[in-house]
């Protein structure tokens, strides 16, 4: 879900908020939001940095 761009904004925000373990792969779903991805910026969890890291190259 976190990965699929037909998952609806509210769920992606669920899971910014909620699941540390997947906002590492909200950086890779091309529907995520700049303020949704600066959220997970900010709050981290497990492989965030370098998720953000890679999407940020490919830009």
């Amino acid at each position: 879900m976190a990965t699929d761009p037909e998952t609806p904004t509210d769920i992606l925000w669920l899971i910014a908020r909620e699941h540390p373990e997947l906002r590492r792969w909200l950086a890779a779903n091309p529907a995520a939001s700049p303020a949704l991805l600066e959220t997970v910026s900010q709050l981290g969890g497990p492989g965030v940095k370098r998720s953000l890291e890679i999407l940020l190259e490919d830009s």
